[in-house]
């Protein structure tokens, strides 16, 4: 790692290094736990996710709250815990009742942390490193998720009960480890006392914030783009062979590694950051063209297009991530920076949960007219994220040279 790093930095990477390994190794396996040894059905595992989402995302501001009052680090460790309890507590469920409760705790942990773990980045590192060092993070989950897959396929493998719970358990130990990593090496944030910060509500009285957090929210759609519609459009719609899939999927996973930091350069103030947010609106439509085109095409022209589109798509994705840090820990009141973590992620949450039903129905069904719609939202939403930012009274306009 890069020298630049400070200690706090390089502690936080191997946190998130541990962390992300075993949820990538609960990534691949997760599902065929639920459905083969804990026996639930396929729908059920989807409506037991779904409210598990629904709680997540309400608890994620008011649980930013609790990382500003209690202290970053104390509060990210506490989360950790807690989901280091409900991964082991999984591997007891049999019922839809036992996997949505143990479901909705785990979401509403994982809000907590990710509100925790924002405030604590904006706590520990200077302002004009908090999005490279979020870049980086990223980076890092990357890999931690690909090795983490990489090494379930030796539970998928043997695909026994035994080895499933292993791999839950092993899940929950990293937690344990995250916890341990945080709790000892890091320098300790000092709680912002209610009567010292901002009303705990304030984020959510942010109107031109809210109207960000909306705006981002549609443009995060691009997470399940990639998992869930381009390759059920490649399988379903294109001519293209099947493991053009995995090679989609390499490729976006590689650049974001090798490109983050990059990409991230420019966004640490709030101007610049707007107009990443604006570009990727611009080349998550420009994806979506170019996947219109593949009704039509066939062949070597259909793979090529695919390609094209796989790369447009995870630039706009890795612009998108960048200006979203940079307008989230610029536009944050003093004291108030785990609260609008907490906010920030909460409209990525929205995303996830509307992502598979609009890409599905609407780019997946309707072939180009829907990749066309599916387009217009991006570039609308991308548009917007200037003017909504304009807007916030914390936004100071930064001249641009030339």
């Amino acid at each position: 790692m890069s020298a630049s790093f400070s200690p706090e930095v390089r502690r936080m990477v191997a946190a998130t290094v541990v962390n992300t390994f075993g949820n990538g190794v609960y990534a691949a396996v997760g599902a065929l736990y639920l459905t083969r040894v804990a026996g639930l059905s396929v729908g059920q595992v989807g409506i037991g996710l779904t409210i598990a989402g629904l709680f997540g995302l309400v608890a994620s501001t008011p649980l930013g709250v609790v990382a500003d009052r209690l202290g970053p680090n104390r509060s990210y460790v506490g989360f950790l815990l807690i989901e280091a309890i409900t991964m082991a507590a999984l591997t007891q469920v049999h019922s839809l009742a036992g996997f949505v409760g143990v479901a909705a705790v785990a979401a509403v942990a994982n809000s907590g942390q990710s509100g925790a773990k924002g405030a604590l980045i904006a706590g520990l590192v200077p302002a004009e490193q908090r999005v490279r060092t979020r870049a980086m993070l990223r980076v890092t989950t990357n890999i931690g998720m690909g090795i983490g897959m990489a090494l379930a396929g030796i539970v998928l493998a043997v695909d026994r009960r035994e080895v499933y719970l292993i791999a839950l358990f092993a899940n929950a130990l990293t937690y344990l480890v995250t916890a341990g990593l945080v709790q000892w090496g890091m320098p300790r944030l000092a709680p912002v006392p209610a009567s010292a910060g901002p009303s705990g509500l304030t984020a959510l009285k942010d109107r031109p914030y809210l109207a960000f957090i909306a705006l981002d929210g549609l443009l995060s759609m691009h997470n399940a783009m990639a998992q869930v519609a381009i390759p059920l459009w490649v399988a379903t719609a294109t001519d293209a062979p099947t493991w053009l899939i995995s090679v989609l999927l390499v490729t976006n996973a590689i650049a974001v590694i090798l490109l983050q930091i990059r990409v991230a350069r420019g966004t640490e103030q709030v101007a610049g950051a707007a107009r990443a947010g604006r570009r990727a609106g611009l080349l998550l439509a420009l994806a979506c063209g170019v996947l219109a085109l593949t009704d039509v095409t066939s062949g070597a022209v259909t793979v090529g297009l695919l390609l094209v589109a796989a790369i447009v798509h995870v630039l706009g994705e890795m612009l998108q991530s960048a200006g979203g840090w940079g307008i989230s820990f610029e536009l944050a009141p003093p004291g108030a920076q785990g609260q609008y973590q907490g906010a920030y992620a909460m409209g990525h949450q929205v995303g996830d949960l509307i992502a598979p039903f609009v890409l599905t129905v609407v780019a997946v069904s309707w072939g180009w007219p829907g990749w066309l719609l599916t387009a217009t939202i991006f570039l609308i939403a991308g548009s917007l994220i200037p003017v909504a930012v304009r807007k916030h009274r914390q936004w100071e306009p930064v001249p641009v040279p030339g």
